[in-house]
Order: C-alpha cells, then sequence, then structure tokens
C-alpha cells in the first residue's frame, strides 16, 4: 500500500507487484485519530474486495506532519506493519543535487522518481497540486534544479478574497479571452495568465538546462484544467506519484 499525503488530499495506491490495482482518496485536512484512519482505509480496500491481510507492506510519502502520528499507528494497529517514511535517508534512485538536498519535499522526490523511472529523463516533471511544482531531472537521474508557482486554486482564492467586490467563481476557460463581464473577466485572467505561466516556465527551463527536448511530464488534480489549452506537455500521469513511492518501497523494502 503506497500512501501520498499531500496538502489537500491523501492518494492510496494498492499495488500487486508491479500493477496498480485499486486507487483512493480522501481528504487531508480533516481531523482523525489512528482508528478513523485505520477504518476508513479497510472500508476503502474491501470495497474492491482486498481484505488487511493482503497488505504485506505500506510506504507513506508526506508533507504534512501534523497527521502523521495518527496516520503512522493505524498502519501499526491495523496493518501490523511498520510503515517506510520516505525522508532523509532514504533510497530513491535519483541524485539531489540541490544546494539543500533536506529541504525537499517527499512529494517532489516521489513525483521525480515515477517521471523517471517510468519515462527516463532528461525531463520536467510538473505537479499541479495546492503548488504547481516544475522539477528538472537529467538523463543521468541528477534532480537539480526546480520552480515553485502558486497552483491555480491558491492564485483565484487571493483574487477574490483580497478584493472586495470579485466574487468567488468557477476555474474554467471562458471561450474569449475579452472577457464582456466581471465573471468571465476573472476566468480569462485566472486560465489564460496560468496557461502562459505554465508555458513560459517550460520555455526557460529548457533554454537554461540546455535540454530543447526534455520530455514534460504532468500529474496533479489541477492539470485537467491547463492540459487542453497547451501543447507545451507531452503527456499526464495522473497516479506518477504513486509510481515513485512504489519504486522507493522497492529499493528500501
Amino acid at each position: 500500500m503506497a500512501i501520498d499525503v499531500g496538502n489537500t488530499n491523501i492518494e492510496i495506491g494498492i499495488f500487486d507487484g508491479d500493477k496498480l490495482v485499486g486507487t483512493w482518496r480522501m481528504m487531508t485536512r480533516t481531523p482523525r485519530s489512528s482508528d478513523e484512519y485505520g477504518i476508513t482505509m479497510i472500508s476503502m480496500l474491501r470495497n474492491d474486495n482486498i481484505e488487511r491481510q493482503d497488505i504485506n507492506g505500506v510506504i507513506i510519502s508526506s508533507v504534512v506532519p501534523g497527521i502523521m502520528y495518527s496516520l503512522t499507528n493505524s498502519i501499526r494497529k491495523y496493518f501490523k506493519t511498520e510503515p517506510i517514511i520516505v525522508g532523509p535517508g532514504t533510497k530513491t534512485g535519483i541524485s539531489i543535487q540541490t544546494e539543500n538536498p533536506k529541504e525537499v519535499g517527499a512529494d517532489k522526490i516521489c513525483d521525480i522518481v515515477g517521471a523517471y523511472y517510468q519515462y527516463g529523463g532528461p525531463a520536467i516533471v510538473i505537479d499541479f497540486g495546492t503548488a504547481t511544482t516544475f522539477d528538472f531531472v537529467t538523463k543521468d537521474g541528477v534532480f537539480n534544479a526546480a520552480v515553485i508557482a502558486p497552483g491555480i486554486q491558491i492564485s483565484a482564492d487571493a483574487l477574490w478574497s483580497k478584493a472586495a467586490k470579485l466574487p468567488n467563481i468557477e476555474i474554467i476557460k471562458p471561450k474569449s479571452i475579452l472577457g464582456r463581464n466581471t465573471i468571465h473577466s476573472m476566468q480569462a485572467g485566472l486560465v489564460y495568465g496560468y496557461i502562459g505561466l505554465v508555458e513560459y516556465i517550460i520555455k526557460k527551463m529548457k533554454e537554461e538546462t540546455g535540454c530543447p527536448d526534455a520530455r514534460v511530464i504532468s500529474t496533479g488534480g489541477y492539470a485537467k484544467i491547463i492540459i487542453p489549452e497547451t501543447n507545451a506537455i507531452d503527456l499526464h500521469d495522473p497516479v506518477l506519484s504513486l509510481r515513485g513511492i512504489k519504486v522507493i518501497y522497492d529499493k528500501n523494502k
């Protein structure tokens, strides 16, 4: 069982060998006890005819320290195993050559590992999550550069929370960038503006790394807003982080 704890969602994947046989999600920000985590996960598994005794290993990648005590205790209590926690000292199969490797988040590492071992390098890995991250990995598996931008939902929240007369809107692309009312004008600025952000960052990363043919791989829940509107992204993998977590599990078990 691979567990990816993000700022918004907890994604759970079950692997049978190298095959991903099921995925589930729950909200991260809902406070839960270890019993609530355990019972919820068991119910999710049983919905796909998987029993807890079928699980012979668990690995967790988390960027939310506050839930880890309850979550890890639920694994020990309900699945009778000690989970592997992705962090400093964990074998990943990639070389992290940033100025401070210990500050690189587990979520970024798992995305990069998933992309590199599934698709190879050089690659630019984009995760459209709470924040949007752009990570570069070389053909030799070296991670040495990244860009972090506000996610599109964060950008939208800032727009209507900081401007008193602007409403809360649905984030969709209007038919034209020439908005003729407030809602369409906001949607145009958010979506067309974000498309421009994504395309320009990809362009500059390819220029400065000297890798114009780097494959661009996306993942994350907000990718569906951007992907149909640009040719700059080569492929989308919604379970990229789970793939990376599985690779890391195999290297550490």
